[in-house]
């Protein structure tokens, strides 16, 4: 139970990562409110929970949706412990200059700009408290770029270093800010990366994602999960600033 008495607020609790991420919080003691853009989404991983969860509708691109979110969680359940910033959308592989401005923006707004939001209205909550945690699921391809993926990776690379500053003007307020690097993972959005039919993208994840890995695994949403249940609880009081790789030594 090494979140007993904590709060999390986990964007993207709806599927893949969040979607462990919230059932592992909650089942370590956790109040855990499962946010997603698909309020279906959240509503079935909340099923999949124990008591003391919340599945919360919002597109975290939205100011006034995630200021509403935040707001309804503290009233909900008295106060914000932990944000774990899991939403994010993904990018088949595009030529630069097929890649639209929309698209650009979409891609910076979800991985990148949310980041920003969910800090900005839980921060306050966690301030009061002198203590918090923050963790962000970041990628790899923040620090590795792979052609074609040019939108995802600069979102990415935004990701990795606004944690770190987060991490240094949040430390005098005892509020921990880390990232975790994912490489190729088995969800939903991995096939979301590659173009063609549904044979072709299944054999393209393992020429162009299994190939990939040094351990010769695809990353499975459990290890993030177990991962980010160290990076948020006391286990890791003193870490602040750090960018775990949980990829296989992908990044290697």
């Amino acid at each position: 139970m090494l979140l007993k008495g904590k709060t999390a607020f986990v964007t993207g609790g709806g599927s893949g990562m969040g979607k462990a991420i919230s059932k592992l919080f909650n089942k370590q003691g956790a109040q855990v409110a499962i946010v997603d853009w698909i309020g279906e989404a959240a509503a079935h991983t909340a099923a999949e929970c124990g008591t003391a969860v919340m599945p919360l509708t919002a597109d975290m691109s939205r100011e006034e949706e995630v200021a509403a979110a935040v707001a309804r969680t503290v009233e909900e359940f008295g106060s914000i412990d932990i944000v774990v910033n899991s939403a994010g959308v993904p990018m088949a592989f595009t030529p630069v200059e097929e890649v639209s401005l929309e698209q650009w923006h979409r891609t910076m707004d979800i991985n990148c700009t949310s980041i920003f939001l969910t800090a900005k209205y839980a921060v306050p909550h966690m301030k009061a408290k002198q203590s918090g945690s923050i963790l962000n699921i970041c990628s790899i391809a923040g620090v590795r770029a792979r052609p074609g993926l040019n939108a995802y990776c600069a979102s990415k690379g935004a990701a990795i270093m606004l944690t770190k500053a987060l991490a240094i003007e949040l430390a005098p307020y005892r509020i921990r800010v880390n990232g975790i690097n994912p490489g190729p993972a088995e969800t939903p959005m991995l096939s979301q990366f590659l173009q063609g039919d549904a044979e072709q993208k299944e054999r393209d994840t393992k020429e162009i994602f299994l190939s990939s890995v040094p351990l010769g695994m695809l990353i499975q949403p459990e290890d993030i999960a177990e991962a980010a249940l160290y990076l948020c609880s006391d286990l890791a009081k003193i870490v602040t600033g750090e960018i775990v790789n949980v990829d296989g030594g992908r990044g290697i």
